[in-house]
């Protein structure tokens, strides 16, 4: 009888046994992810809070992991909707999205998203953009360039420090015609103007003295901005520059053209150049349009000069750096 109660009582602790592994706390990563709270104050910056990654949108579309990645508070004084989700850390698990929509404050009115600064992380898992920011804007100060070359892709590949595995498609050019000047890298891929303003107003330029900026940037905005709005950022870049770089000079260049044959994105960036024509010569900026330089007679782009028609090769490359260098010399007041 006792040897049979002992049986009973283990065969009812094997039953209770799955229930009660059944009742523990999930692995961290299948936790449910709240939404996080949104508030903007009285000077219209706008706060996160939450656990996980959070991440966030103004553009009305639901935050994905390759979204904007909260990392301060975002100005939305002439208002705006957020979209906003938490992310586990390795990003494969959110949570439900929180939307709040803002109104501008008094004597403020809705802005383009070309001039409202904004993270991005277009090119994750690729690079962490976060990272990148905190590591080339280290390395810009450590650095302390003579010129230094602000953009998107097309100056992130050219040269300079490597930070990723993306390929450095320009490394013979620059380091013959901008190593021995210290330059300084601040090209991210997929940046739009409103990224770059970002980072500059987030330590990008801190604690450096170039004596150069080169600055191109605005076609990742031409698929779905309008021609005024694109050049509006790129002019508000410029200001953000000259007043954390009063002393660089800037050479502002046309963006190039893009697309194997002429069509509407072409037509939409000649339209953001005519504008930008007419930054030549204010707060110390230099306008220069080279584009022509990449194109044959009939207007083509070859791929043996932009392999993808956007991006430069080394080849590519070389043609940018020998156009300008007749004006970079000039500005930098070295000898011919």
């Amino acid at each position: 009888m006792q040897i049979f109660s002992r049986l009973i009582l283990i065969a009812a602790i094997l039953l209770c046994a799955p229930a009660a592994r059944s009742q523990q706390a999930a692995p961290p990563a299948q936790q449910t992810l709240a939404a996080p709270s949104l508030q903007r104050d009285a000077a219209g910056l706008v706060t996160l809070k939450g656990k996980g990654r959070l991440f966030y949108t103004l553009d009305g579309t639901d935050p994905t992991a390759k979204s904007n990645p909260y990392l301060a508070p975002v100005d939305l004084a002439c208002g705006g909707t957020v979209r906003a989700r938490a992310f586990s850390q390795d990003r494969k698990t959110m949570g439900p999205v929180a939307v709040a929509t803002f109104e501008p404050l008094a004597g403020h009115t809705p802005l383009p998203s070309t001039v409202v600064p904004v993270t991005q992380d277009r090119s994750w898992p690729q690079y962490d953009w976060e990272k990148r920011h905190q590591l080339t804007s280290a390395a810009v100060k450590q650095r302390q360039p003579q010129i230094l070359f602000i953009g998107d892709s097309i100056i992130h590949f050219f040269g300079g420090e490597k930070f990723d595995s993306y390929a450095l498609r320009g490394k013979n050019t620059w380091d013959e015609f901008y190593a021995p000047r210290q330059a300084g890298n601040l090209g991210f891929g997929w940046d739009k103007t409103e990224n770059v303003l970002w980072r500059l107003q987030h330590g990008a330029v801190d604690g450096i003295s170039p004596r150069l900026v080169v600055l191109i940037i605005g076609t990742n905005n031409s698929a779905t901005c309008t021609a005024p709005d694109i050049a509006a950022g790129i002019t508000a870049i410029t200001g953000e520059l000259h007043h954390r770089l009063p002393s660089a000079r800037i050479l502002l260049l046309g963006i190039f053209p893009r697309g194997e044959k002429p069509g509407p994105q072409r037509d939409k960036l000649a339209a953001v150049n005519a504008i930008l024509a007419a930054l030549h010569g204010k707060n110390g900026i230099t306008y220069l349009d080279i584009g022509a330089r990449f194109l044959t007679p009939e207007g083509l782009i070859t791929r043996d000069i932009m392999p993808d028609f956007l991006h430069p090769n080394e080849k590519g490359y070389r043609i940018w750096a020998e156009a300008i260098e007749p004006t970079v010399r000039q500005l930098l007041g070295e000898a011919p």
